[in-house]
C-alpha cells in the first residue's frame, strides 16, 4: 500500500492508496513515503484546502477498505455535501435510511477523514461529536475554515 504524509494545521496526516483509490487518511506520520500521482494530487488538494482555497474532494477516487453496505451509503451521502455546507444527522438518515443515531455511528467509523467530510454533519441541537483529530474543537475549526471561503 502506497502512503504519503503531510503536515496540516490539525497535525500530521498520512494518505494511503490501494488499487488506484484512497483507502484511508490517518492521523500521524507514516513510516513509508511513496509519492504516487494520486497521493500527490490528494496532498496538493489538502494543502490548498488548509491554505483557504475552496476544494472539491469528490473528484478523488475513494474506496474505504471496510464498511457495511449501510456505512458506505452514509459515506457516499457525506461526499455529496457541498463545501461550506452542513447537514444534520437526521437529514442524512432521511436520505439513506436508518436513524440519526445509526448515521452518527457510520460517520464515526469513517476511515477517510476530510475526503469523506464527516465534519460537515452536525446535530439537530448544536455541533454534535467528532472522532477525528482533537474532537469537536477541530470540527468547529474545519467548518469555520470552509465558511470563510
Amino acid at each position: 500500500m502506497a502512503q504519503l504524509s503531510l503536515h496540516t494545521p490539525l497535525g500530521d496526516l498520512t494518505l494511503s492508496e490501494e488499487d488506484g483509490a484512497l483507502v484511508s487518511v490517518d492521523e500521524g506520520w507514516g513510516r513509508d513515503q511513496t509519492p504516487t500521482p494520486l497521493l500527490l494530487r490528494a496532498r496538493d488538494l489538502l494543502n490548498a484546502y488548509f491554505d483557504g482555497e475552496k476544494v472539491d474532494f469528490s473528484t478523488l477516487p475513494v474506496s474505504p477498505p471496510f464498511g457495511t453496505t449501510y456505512q458506505r451509503k452514509v459515506w457516499e451521502a457525506l461526499r455529496r455535501i457541498p463545501h461550506g455546507q452542513t447537514r444534520r444527522y437526521g437529514e442524512i438518515a432521511q436520505e439513506v435510511g436508518g436513524t440519526a443515531r445509526s448515521v452518527g455511528q457510520a460517520v464515526a467509523a469513517n476511515p477517510v477523514l476530510l475526503l469523506i467530510p464527516c465534519h460537515r454533519v452536525v446535530a439537530a441541537q448544536g455541533m454534535g461529536g467528532y472522532s477525528g483529530f482533537n474532537g469537536v474543537e477541530d470540527k468547529q475549526r474545519l467548518l469555520e475554515l470552509e465558511k470563510g471561503l
